[in-house]
């Protein structure tokens, strides 16, 4: 009965795993991670020579660590989309308890590196930053309170997914960060707004966080310089800022030739929150354009897979997951070319860093697990049954 309410796809007993994970996953998305990560690593070549040499490292220090960590990434993203959901959500709760409780520690034993912001645990060797690790692990777990909510006689989960995002956002304000505070807020009012909630509540949310900014930008000085810096009509030549607008002006439509471009001598932060402005300056906006497009493709086939999923803790899983890797790379260049106030947010995959590389490669891992075909019929064929 079953199959002929929802329909099925042929299943094909004792396949292997390998074979069966390629069969399924979405090669046009992970071929897009893929480019997206050798595009960091040609950038990483341009941007990172002259910050090991300010450190006394050799020229390609940072290449090589972010070849390291991307192959770890990389190895997590390619396991992570062999799972079923099941298992990647009984993972994701258990990594986002524990990043949960290193988020909660960070003002005893964490360090801000001198950047004012207490947001990493210092390994000696390598640093950690929790917030990177909650966010997919949040995703899952306020996904599931969601479509928990749906069932009969189920538990408040929408309000209970609520409560556990104000005090993450409290936390994470608390360090201050208030980008990724921004980030958990936006995937959790994605995933609600798919859920189901009215409008009126999403406004009201929205209302809430401009009051919220208001009392930040007020009561915290790190906040309000960065505000200060994007509202002012002139920008310093001197800043972050003003060195990555001006290198993307100087870099047009072809760019001013590989090796060439002079903001990575002058920007600390050219291989992390800034890449974009190198890739704009030595290849120019055709190179920006790819960068855009490789996002994009990832984001729309990811959402269409979704549209077609029947089950409401993958759907709304799946978009929540999408939907951060989307706006956080949207805000990484939207900063760059000053259309967002400063955020200290990476760019997925192409940005240097360990925790942000790894932590994307297990999210985008756990997005490819959700989009994955399997034998199940598509809520397209629930809709038609009902409209006969």
């Amino acid at each position: 009965m079953t199959e002929m309410v929802y329909g099925t796809i042929p299943v094909r007993e004792s396949e292997p795993v390998l074979p069966k994970w390629w069969r399924t996953i979405d090669k046009w998305s992970m071929s897009c991670v893929l480019i997206l990560f050798g595009i960091g690593i040609l950038l990483g070549l341009a941007a990172s020579p002259p910050l090991a040499e300010k450190n006394g490292f050799a020229p390609f220090h940072y290449v090589e660590r972010q070849a390291v960590f991307g192959a770890l990434a990389l190895s997590a993203m390619m396991l992570t989309s062999m799972m079923n959901p099941r298992l990647v959500r009984r993972l994701a709760v258990l990594g986002f308890l524990g990043a949960f409780v290193a988020l909660m520690l960070l003002p005893f034993f964490g360090t801000d590196f001198g950047k004012g912001a207490v947001r990493w645990y210092s390994l000696g060797f390598a640093s950690v930053q929790p917030s990177e690790f909650l966010k997919p692990g949040f995703v899952v777990v306020a996904a599931w309170m969601m479509a928990a909510s749906q069932e009969i006689n189920g538990p408040p989960g929408r309000s209970w997914s609520f409560l556990l995002t104000l005090v993450i956002v409290v936390f994470l304000a608390m360090q201050p960060d208030f980008g990724q505070a921004c980030l958990v807020l936006f995937g959790w009012g994605v995933m609600y707004f798919v859920a189901g909630a009215p409008l009126l509540l999403l406004i009201g949310m929205a209302v809430c966080v401009v009051l919220a900014g208001s009392f930040a930008y007020s009561g915290s000085e790190h906040f309000a310089r960065r505000i200060d810096g994007f509202l002012s009509p002139d920008v310093d030549p001197n800043t972050q800022l003003g060195f990555a607008t001006n290198a993307i002006r100087e870099g047009g439509f072809f760019g001013v030739g590989v090796g060439e471009g002079e903001v990575k001598w002058s920007l600390p932060d050219a291989h992390t929150d800034f890449i974009i402005a190198v890739a704009a300056e030595e290849y120019g906006l055709i190179l920006v354009l790819v960068i855009i497009a490789l996002y994009a493709i990832v984001v729309v086939r990811s959402l269409m897979r979704l549209m077609r999923e029947r089950d409401p803790f993958i759907r709304l899983a799946g978009t929540g997951m999408v939907a951060m890797f989307g706006v956080q790379a949207m805000i990484n260049m939207g900063v760059a070319v000053r259309l967002l106030p400063a955020k200290g947010m990476t760019l997925p995959f192409v940005s240097y860093g360990g925790s942000s590389l790894i932590a994307g490669g297990i999210a985008v891992g756990m997005l490819f697990a959700f989009t994955r075909t399997r034998p199940q019929g598509e809520i397209g064929d629930i809709l038609r049954g009902r409209g006969r």
